[in-house]
């Protein structure tokens, strides 16, 4: 439940959402990571791979959208993660070679790019609207993100995933004790996701580049995991077929989610992780887990005791676990030869044009605003950039020769991107 939890929280302070929103989004984040679940997991009707699969929203998604609903409004983010689900739909049929045309180097830039991007995200919940956080909050963060990585190290191995809410947990009892805890009233048992949350979607179709980037990215990460899954759970499939109900399972659910104004939905990158740990490798357990998400999504103290959660435990919270995806990109390089010049100019070039509208958020102010969000995407300039260098140096270049850029290794699982 983290990762959904930090996801809605991420989304609606850095939108200034009220409450009531901020309790439809997340019961629309549980009720659709629930639903997503029970498809892959039961993989029925050519949607969902019929593997143990989680499915949650995707942390490099989230960013996407907060930051083109920032820029051109909520109807136009939400229809940004419509035209994208509709475009993974479609594109099923060709997923294999489209994700394909990312050579290694290249999605490597990108994972670390969208992790510097969630991090600094997670950094503003921390400060909050202040210019400058206070010892308070930054006291909150600390005691969260020491305390998760001291459960990591001490709970027993199957508890482990857990070590991200004894880090919340003891981050929320310290603000408690400190004052800095209100929890929201209310008195309601239920509560329920509101359709078109940002109103009618606005369809804007340079405004959703940056998810579309992210979407064939994520198509990549889908193959990876699907075959990874069925090999750590010894189960054969028809490898092509069922990449393509995954990759349509992942569709369907972002579909449903941007509609309620959520953010894209994917496969959880953990999933993997988690069978090793458990050793649970029924679909059907995941299948319940689905439904136990379903149920809690509409429980309304829930969204309450949520939404009271202080800024800067969530950021702390939600810092951590972003800096692992920049861990797993960095990870990425080892598997990519940086002696070679082509790679190496690669990788600069991605990083270059990725990370600097990041840290200079003001670079592209004064150009055109279609541009301007194209150009401010770290993720976007990340992927053109490093698909334009990697075929500047393959031109020209043989097939058999050792120094080509086109000679990359591909991972077998691409790192995760949420």
């Amino acid at each position: 439940m983290a990762t959904p939890i930090a996801s809605v929280l991420l989304i609606g302070r850095s939108l200034h959402l009220d409450d009531a929103d901020v309790r439809a989004l997340l019961c629309a984040a549980l009720l659709f990571s629930g639903i997503g679940t029970i498809i892959q997991s039961i993989g029925r009707f050519s949607l969902g791979a019929g593997l143990p699969f989680v499915m949650l929203p995707g942390g490099a998604a989230v960013v996407l959208f907060i930051q083109i609903a920032q820029e051109s409004g909520g109807a136009t983010a939400s229809g940004a993660v419509l035209i994208t689900a509709v475009a993974g739909i479609v594109l099923v049929p060709v997923a294999r070679r489209l994700v394909n045309l990312l050579p290694t180097v290249v999605v490597a830039s990108m994972i670390v790019v969208i992790g510097v991007n969630l991090v600094k995200v997670a950094g503003g919940l921390i400060a909050g609207d202040a210019d400058q956080p206070s010892r308070t909050a930054v006291a909150l963060a600390a005691v969260t993100v020491v305390t998760t990585v001291l459960a990591h190290r001490f709970l027993p191995a199957g508890w482990r995933r857990l070590s991200v809410l004894v880090g919340m947990l003891a981050g929320t009892l310290v603000a408690v004790a400190v004052g800095a805890f209100t929890l929201q009233p209310g008195s309601a048992l239920v509560q329920a996701p509101r359709p078109f949350l940002f109103g009618t979607p606005h369809f804007d179709l340079l405004a959703a580049v940056p998810l579309l980037v992210f979407g064939v990215g994520s198509m990549a990460e889908a193959a990876g995991q699907t075959v990874l899954n069925a090999k750590t759970v010894g189960k054969e499939i028809d490898a092509p077929s069922t990449v393509g109900r995954t990759i349509r399972g992942d569709a369907v659910t972002s579909l449903l989610s941007g509609l309620f104004g959520g953010p894209s939905m994917v496969t959880s990158g953990e999933n993997i992780g988690l069978i090793r740990l458990t050793g649970v490798r029924s679909r059907y357990v995941t299948a319940l887990t689905g439904v136990l998400l379903v149920i809690i999504a509409f429980l309304a103290p829930v969204g309450r005791l949520v939404n009271s959660l202080p800024g800067p435990v969530i950021g702390g919270t939600a810092a951590i676990a972003f800096t692992m995806i920049v861990v797993s990109g960095i990870g990425m390089f080892d598997r990519v030869d940086l002696t070679s010049d082509a790679r190496l100019i690669t990788a600069t070039a991605a990083l270059t044009a990725g990370l600097l509208p990041i840290l200079i958020p003001t670079l592209y102010k004064d150009f055109p605003t279609d541009l301007r969000l194209l150009l401010g995407s770290g993720v976007t300039m990340a992927a053109v950039v490093g698909v334009l260098v990697h075929l500047v140096f393959s031109v020209g270049r043989r097939k058999d020769d050792p120094h080509s850029a086109v000679r990359y290794e591909r991972t077998p699982a691409p790192a995760n991107t949420e």
